[in-house]
């Protein structure tokens, strides 16, 4: 392995390293967020954070752009990066944001943090809530006693979620539904889910 450390490089022995500091976690990679992608989304028990990385191989082109999105939809954030950026990253994303470094220790990646995230002011608890799909919603529903709203678009379930169930309990409760989501049988239950309400089927766009 060379110095310089590249995405691929980084990304695995990652995964092991958050795994090994937070315990029972969920890696979800390359999750649209909003107009970005993330990298990697981390669920915790209670809590769902966004994962950039910038190896040394990486610029900072995109990173405003990506910073303003993850800071939508997540509780909290990390920027991940090869030890070229270590002397300006702190220019480049907020205070809250938490900081993890990787270089090359007898050949292989090895990660410290260097900065804690604190809790993310700009979340939107709305755009955290469209991370779940309607099933994981209507299972949300379900568990805490209120109507099914079969009819009802994702965007009034979620609203009316976060109106009924206290807070703490609510995230907990997405957590849960990540750690539990199976990307597999996903469509299937997505199709089931509009057959048993009445609504059509979604008609599969044409790709040219």
């Amino acid at each position: 392995m060379s110095d310089i450390l590249y995405d691929r490089d980084i990304r695995d022995p990652l995964f092991d390293f958050l795994e090994a500091t937070y315990g029972k976690v969920r890696i979800l990679e390359e999750k649209i967020t909003g107009s970005a992608r993330a990298d990697a989304v981390m669920v915790l028990e209670s809590l769902v954070a966004g994962i950039e990385i910038k190896s040394d191989a990486d610029t900072y082109v995109r990173l405003a752009s990506q910073v303003a999105n993850y800071d939508l939809f997540y509780d909290a954030n990390y920027v991940v990066i090869g030890l070229s950026h270590l002397q300006h990253i702190t220019e480049h994303v907020p205070e809250w944001w938490g900081i993890i470094t990787a270089e090359i220790d007898e050949g292989r990646p090895d990660f410290y943090i260097e900065r804690h995230p604190s809790p993310n002011p700009r979340m939107d608890p709305r755009k955290k809530m469209s991370i779940l799909w309607r099933p994981e919603l209507s299972h949300l529903l379900e568990m805490n006693n209120l109507p099914a709203y079969r009819q009802k678009s994702k965007e009034f379930v979620a609203d009316a979620l976060l109106r009924r169930v206290e807070r703490d309990t609510l995230w907990k409760q997405v957590s849960d539904e990540l750690f539990e989501r199976d990307y597999t049988t996903i469509a299937k239950e997505i199709s089931q889910y509009r057959k048993d309400r009445g609504l059509r089927p979604r008609r599969r766009r044409r790709r040219y």
